[in-house]
């Protein structure tokens, strides 16, 4: 009954705060671009989630951003294809199955070691698509506007449909991954985190389930990359770079590993401070940035939404009227 209740509580605030960022994007569309891209990084970062709940962390994750986003734009420049329904499936397929045969080789090393070889082949794909013209080497090729039920509504999706495209979409993925977490396979999760060998003596495979994840957070990353590329109308091998791969970790540290929605509130905040800095400080945006995601780090460790906890424990502590500490 307690955990029915926790679920029920979690989906309404999933509800609540994917229509206060859908209202909020249309009420100010110059924020609707932002957003969009923000909730599609969320998506990678969910992923990101997913694997530090194991304990391991992916500074690869950038390799599948960047299939999704080349799937999207290479189905639309060779075979013409431009409708969303057929172009997302297709993103997730290609980095689900390239995350399973990758997941063979990953599923067996753990710390330090998977991260630095999620790290190279995430950077081999980088060198690749960089030393190949056919794909605009460095500076890569546009992506058109991709349509919807084949023009039916419209001939393309403009921007603002687009966002509410994206804002439906990143509230199923929440959906979905609250109800991973919940599982059975969600909750081994930091159980292998905190002792593999016990959750092998009781009878579960931590690898397959290492494999299971990796698998997960790849079809989440080439689903976010496909919403980007859709959305920049742009791709590059940059998608590929260690710094975007880096940059996923920090959202999911930022937002927190506890809850699906974590991830897509740490990618929003980040989005909104760099672009404020920038804005307001031009030159000197990076220190600002620094600065306030340090503050961020250091106030709050366990993520953004641990300010939750922080708030109610503030509450139960605060005197009552009539108790005996007046």
């Amino acid at each position: 009954m307690t955990s029915s209740r926790s679920y029920m509580v979690q989906a309404g605030l999933v509800a609540v705060i994917a229509v206060a960022v859908l209202l909020f994007g249309i009420g100010f569309h110059s924020w609707q671009f932002l957003i969009t891209v923000a909730l599609a990084k969320g998506m990678v970062a969910l992923g990101a989630v997913l694997l530090l709940r194991i304990g391991l962390a992916s500074f690869g994750q950038g390799l599948f951003y960047c299939v999704g986003a080349y799937s999207v734009g290479m189905t639309m420049s060779y075979l013409g294809i431009r409708e969303i329904i057929v172009l997302l499936p297709l993103a997730v397929v290609v980095s689900v199955l390239l995350g399973w045969i990758l997941g063979f080789l990953l599923a067996r090393y753990r710390d330090i070691f998977f991260a630095m070889l999620s790290l190279a082949l995430s950077m081999i794909l980088f060198g690749l698509l960089v030393r190949n013209p056919a794909l605009g080497g460095s500076d890569g090729f546009n992506v058109s506007a991709p349509t919807f039920l084949w023009g039916l509504f419209a001939d393309r999706l403009s921007r603002p449909e687009i966002f509410v495209f994206v804002v439906v979409v990143a509230a199923i993925v929440v959906w979905a991954g609250q109800l991973f977490m919940n599982s059975t396979t969600g909750r081994l999760g930091p159980a292998i985190k905190d002792n593999e060998i016990r959750v092998e003596y009781l009878g579960a495979s931590a690898q397959k389930n290492i494999h299971l994840t990796y698998v997960i957070a790849a079809g989440l990353a080439g689903l976010g990359g496909a919403l980007s590329a859709l959305s920049v109308g742009h791709v590059d091998p940059e998608l590929a770079f260690w710094t975007m791969s880096g940059e996923f970790i920090f959202i999911a540290v930022l937002g927190g590993v506890g809850n699906a929605y974590a991830p897509f509130l740490g990618a929003i905040v980040l989005e909104f401070i760099r672009s404020l800095s920038y804005q307001y400080a031009p030159n000197l945006w990076q220190i600002v940035m620094g600065v306030c995601m340090l503050s961020l780090i250091v106030f709050l460790p366990g993520g953004l939404i641990s300010l939750r906890k922080r708030l109610s424990s503030l509450g139960q502590r605060a005197p009552r009227k009539g108790s005996s500490y007046e």
